[in-house]
C-alpha cells in the first residue's frame, strides 16, 4: 500500500480545515459580541472557551498517536487529529447561533 496522499484525501482534509476556520471565526465573533452584551451567551462561556481547547487538543494528539501507531496513512493521521477540533467548532457554532442576539426592549 502506498503512503502517499491522494488528491481526494487532500481535498477532504482541506475542506475540514476550511470548515474549522469558518466555524471558529463565527464562534469568536459571537463570543466577542457576548462579552460586549450584544449576543446571548451563558455565564460559563468564558471558562468554556478555554477548557474546550485543551480537551480538543489532547484528544486530537491521542487520536493522531493511535492512528500513526496502528499504521494509518498520513492523511488518516491528520484526519484523526483534527476530528475533535472540528467537532467542537461545529457544536459551538450551532449552539451559539441558536442563542441569538440580545434584543433589549423587544
Amino acid at each position: 500500500m502506498t503512503k502517499f496522499v491522494t488528491p481526494m484525501e487532500m481535498f477532504r482534509t482541506s475542506l475540514q480545515f476550511a470548515f474549522i476556520a469558518a466555524e471558529a471565526q463565527a464562534v469568536i465573533a459571537m463570543r466577542l459580541w457576548g462579552m460586549a452584551g450584544l449576543w446571548s451567551v451563558a455565564p460559563s462561556e468564558n471558562k468554556r472557551m478555554v477548557a474546550e481547547k485543551i480537551e480538543a487538543a489532547q484528544r486530537g494528539m491521542i487520536n493522531a498517536g493511535v492512528a500513526a501507531a496502528t499504521g494509518k496513512r498520513p492523511a488518516q493521521v491528520v484526519a484523526a487529529a483534527i476530528k475533535p477540533v472540528r467537532r467542537k467548532t461545529r457544536a459551538n457554532s450551532r449552539r451559539l447561533a441558536k442563542r441569538g442576539p440580545k434584543l433589549k426592549g423587544v
